[in-house]
């Protein structure tokens, strides 16, 4: 998890596998020619990555941003109240379970090094190490490369020559099964579990989209 990839690369994944996969149901549905088909599916993968990463950049930006002013705003208390903040410290210690005489004393102990100090109080208060934020780029690289690669799956049957509808889902059936037992996996929950849910959730998304798409190509007389 060290650089914050891991979460923006699994639902990047997932997010791109869903989004394509629906992006053709529904285009297929219409019955329109296989070009069009791969133009959507193209477009889909380049839209969405682009986007995936635009979002996580801000978001690990701006979280990363809300935690220095935090931390800007610690350092200042522990430089204008340095012994309120000692006893802050002696108290979150003491709410942990320590003695009340030893955490006075580790609390003062800390609070003679301001750089530890400012580290440990951010680490309580706010729940983060200040010095292992997690980088924006990673994140938007991650999201970005595993966004195309979930978008793609869908896509490889009609790159190869294919036009079956059905073939291009099957692909996207097996990739949702075999991410979703792997997220599973890596969260320790069952992975029968895991994969039943990705596939279901796919499934659901293609459905609705290949529906309207069914029904916007029989009204409007589309085909070959």
């Amino acid at each position: 998890m060290s650089g914050g990839w891991l979460r923006p690369a699994v639902f990047g994944a997932m997010d791109g596998l869903v989004t394509n996969v629906s992006l053709i149901a529904g285009v297929g549905g219409t019955g329109v020619h296989t070009r069009f088909i791969i133009l959507t599916g193209l477009a889909g993968l380049a839209a969405g990555a682009c986007s995936m990463a635009a979002g996580e950049f801000v978001s690990v930006s701006s979280q990363n941003e809300l935690v220095g002013s935090e931390v800007s705003k610690e350092r200042q208390e522990l430089e204008n109240n340095p012994d309120a903040e000692q006893r802050e410290l002696a108290a979150t210690f003491r709410a942990r379970g320590v003695e009340p005489a030893l955490a006075r004393q580790v609390a003062a102990q800390i609070s003679r090094n301001p750089d530890q100090a400012l580290t440990v109080h951010v680490q309580e208060e706010l729940g983060v190490d200040p010095h292992d934020l997690p980088s924006p780029l990673i994140a938007a690289g991650a999201s970005l490369v595993t966004f195309s690669l979930g978008a793609l799956v869908p896509l490889l049957p009609y790159l190869a020559g294919a036009t079956s509808l059905l073939l291009a889902l099957g692909c996207a059936a097996v990739a949702a099964v075999l991410g979703g037992g792997a997220v599973a996996r890596l969260t320790s929950r069952p992975v029968i579990r895991g994969a039943a849910r990705q596939l279901l959730l796919g499934a659901a998304a293609a459905a609705i989209t290949y529906g309207i798409g069914h029904a916007v190509g029989i009204g409007a007389g589309v085909g070959g």
